[in-house]
């Protein structure tokens, strides 16, 4: 299921359902947001934070109350997430998603920490989201918020998705569905009801401050629960400080290569500057060699 693009009028929710975020950066979400013509309300504890546990913008009970509501409304078009941080996993039972099946498709947008939100979303609404920077993100540079206000508008003319210098880590080409996200969320959602292996996939993995030996117990944990079974190719985003580059590319191949699908490394997209936002959903062709990856369609349809 495609929910429809964005035009400019639309009302748009800003939510938290994560960690805190500081004034100054929901500010300059709420600018990017208007200066694209959208209507933006706000979720009730988007500027919270947790009377006890600071690393969470609200008790569990309350965010999950933001995000429901929000997508609830039949007004709102898209929500947004202000940020990741940590907490998006421990509203996932609150939500009720046979109530949310019942509204109409909405768009979601955001990464890292999001991860949880759109495996879950994928998984209880079977519908494509936006793995994309944070709108309030000092690493929204104008190249990224581009490529996004493409996605949103313009779908049909973001369809390139990896950052110019990715390169085969394993050659090949291969045509899947993409799926994935940050790389530590995933493997925490295993055995979860919103886990969906990458079965006929092109799989997207990144991650941040995760140490090399991290990464390995990371990947290996994947690979040992089936998670990379039937997998058509694998896309390598950012892996900010998690080692050196040259260890973390090594540790890639090591684990990654005996799977025999083309690997893309570098394409650029998670926790740096310029990241292009990921479909999640649509079909997609990894061209390794080429250093490419396309989606084949757009991941919102027209409006009605």
């Amino acid at each position: 299921m495609h929910p429809p693009r964005l035009r400019p009028g639309d009302h748009v929710a800003l939510v938290s359902p994560a960690g805190p975020v500081p004034d100054e950066l929901l500010d300059t979400a709420h600018r990017t947001l208007k200066s694209w013509g959208l209507e933006v309300h706000e979720g009730p504890h988007a500027r919270g934070v947790h009377p006890s546990v600071p690393y969470l913008s609200a008790p569990d009970a309350e965010r999950a109350a933001d995000f429901t509501q929000a997508w609830l409304d039949p007004e709102i078009r898209a929500v947004f997430a202000a940020r990741g941080g940590y907490g998006s996993m421990r509203i996932l039972d609150l939500i009720d998603w046979p109530a949310l099946r019942q509204a109409e498709p909405k768009i979601l947008t955001g990464s890292s920490d999001i991860t949880a939100l759109h495996e879950a979303v994928g998984v209880h609404l079977g519908q494509t989201t936006l793995f994309a920077p944070m709108v309030g993100s000092t690493l929204l540079t104008p190249a990224a918020a581009d490529h996004l206000h493409r996605c949103l508008f313009h779908p049909g003319t973001a369809l390139d998705l990896a950052r110019p210098g990715a390169e085969a880590l394993v050659p090949g080409r291969a045509d899947g569905v993409l799926i994935g996200g940050n790389a530590s969320l995933l493997v925490s959602s295993i055995g979860a009801p919103e886990h969906r292996q990458a079965t006929g996939a092109i799989a997207l993995l990144e991650d941040i401050t995760e140490s090399t030996y991290r990464l390995d117990r990371i990947l290996t944990q994947l690979l040992r629960s089936g998670w990379f079974d039937g997998v058509h190719g694998i896309v390598l985003g950012s892996w900010k400080d998690c080692g050196p580059p040259e260890d973390v590319k090594a540790l890639m191949l090591d684990r990654l290569g005996p799977l025999g699908v083309p690997v893309l490394w570098e394409a650029g997209i998670g926790h740096v500057p310029d990241s292009p936002t990921v479909p999640f959903g649509v079909p997609a062709r990894l061209d390794a060699d080429a250093g490419t990856l396309t989606a084949l369609e757009p991941a919102l349809s027209e409006p009605v």
